[in-house]
């Protein structure tokens, strides 16, 4: 049984209650969506910000926290439906087919595509608009009050920190979806012998599948007795050890799970993907490719080298498949509008859908006569624009 966790209090701080992270971003978007009252809403983010809000308990289909005002104490709580056992199973079967999710997961990494994954299993992994039920002892009648609304502004903080949170209060603990990705990884991936060998008699006994070591994080790697290159800081380098020894470590959970390779990039993409994870090397490494990172950043932390993919390349996709996206967008449209369609993009006005090789739209916005990348891409097109229309 997945047991409740409790996180210590949060300071009194300045902070956004917007979030950092995608999924922090994608709760608290799910928060304001769900709310009919924006001036609780503003009063909840004084709440999460002024250290008011108490210890929060996670547990599955429930978060809750004390929280104090100046006039008294208030016990708020919001309800989140639990996933079913067979919820779980069709979102870990969809998680197991997917290229590199397994091992990602298994790497304490949690990409935010896996919300695409669980909605093809039919699975909703994000609250939507009305999965959210506040609570609260006050006399407030908003659904959220401003209490539940900071108590939901902190979760996003938690959010930013470890994302498996969001799995807990699905249901699930961090333990129990790593321990069963582990089980599924492993079928299919044991040395096997053929009927003639095993005719043959035995052919000894296999060495043990060798333990991932663990993730290596900054503060743990130490870089001595190497002189860094002209024009490389030490810490630089440090950092590029520190990247050189997780790619490493992605290979070796590839082969000992069975699941695909990290996909190759080019010099430039592999800029980016550097840039994205330690931003202090952007300035280096712009300089060192002669080509602007900002855009190819967003677009690597929105969609990996699929967004980056649709960034640099169009590409001819079936013409079934975008005549059916267009017809969805213009049956929905509030107004009149006319979509161009050039290759894998559909376009009006300021707003673009690029399609990539694996069937997801990547929303860009037109912004000083530069298409940026707005948002995580989506297999319903009408989706990818949620967050715009």
């Amino acid at each position: 049984m997945t047991e409740a966790q409790g996180f210590p209090a949060f300071p009194a701080q300045r902070r956004s209650t917007q979030g950092r992270s995608w999924w922090a971003r994608a709760w608290v978007q799910a928060l304001e969506d769900t709310s009919l009252d924006s001036d609780q809403l503003k009063k909840g983010r004084r709440y999460a910000n002024s250290g008011q809000v108490g210890t929060i308990t996670v547990s599955p289909g429930r978060i809750a926290a004390t929280v104090y005002s100046p006039d008294d104490t208030y016990e708020a709580a919001v309800q989140i439906d639990e996933l079913s056992d067979d919820e779980w199973s069709r979102f870990l079967d969809q998680v197991a087919a997917r290229a590199g999710h397994i091992a990602a997961l298994l790497d304490g990494e949690m990409p935010h595509d896996l919300v695409e994954a669980a909605a093809e299993a039919g699975v909703p992994l994000l609250p939507g608009i009305g999965d959210l039920d506040p609570t609260c002892t006050c006399d407030g009648w908003e659904l959220p009050c401003q209490h539940a609304a900071g108590l939901c502004y902190q979760v996003g903080w938690l959010l930013d920190s470890d994302p498996f949170v969001l799995l807990l209060m699905r249901g699930r603990s961090r333990e129990y979806l790593l321990d069963q990705l582990q089980g599924r990884s492993q079928v299919g991936t044991e040395v096997g012998v053929s009927p003639e060998d095993v005719d043959a008699g035995p052919v000894g006994e296999l060495p043990a599948v060798p333990e991932l070591p663990a993730k290596v994080t900054a503060d743990e790697l130490t870089v001595s007795g190497i002189e860094p290159p002209a024009g490389f800081a030490p810490a630089t380098l440090q950092l590029l050890v520190l990247d050189a020894a997780r790619r490493a470590r992605a290979l070796l959970s590839a082969l000992l799970h069975g699941t695909p390779e990290p996909v190759a990039l080019d010099e430039w993409q592999d800029a980016v993907r550097l840039a994205s994870d330690f931003p202090e090397l952007a300035g280096p490494l712009t300089e060192a490719t002669g080509r602007s990172l900002a855009e190819g950043v967003q677009a690597w932390q929105y969609g990996g080298a699929a967004g980056l993919d649709v960034l640099e390349h169009t590409w001819t996709p079936d013409a079934a498949d975008l005549a059916r996206a267009r017809a969805e967008l213009l049956a929905a449209a509030d107004e009149d509008i006319s979509i161009d369609v050039s290759g894998n993009h559909l376009t009006w006005e300021d707003t673009q859908l690029r399609l990539d090789h694996q069937g997801r739209w990547h929303p860009y916005r037109l912004v000083n006569g530069t298409w940026i990348p707005t948002s995580p891409p989506t297999a319903d097109p009408l989706t990818a624009l949620a967050t715009d229309w």
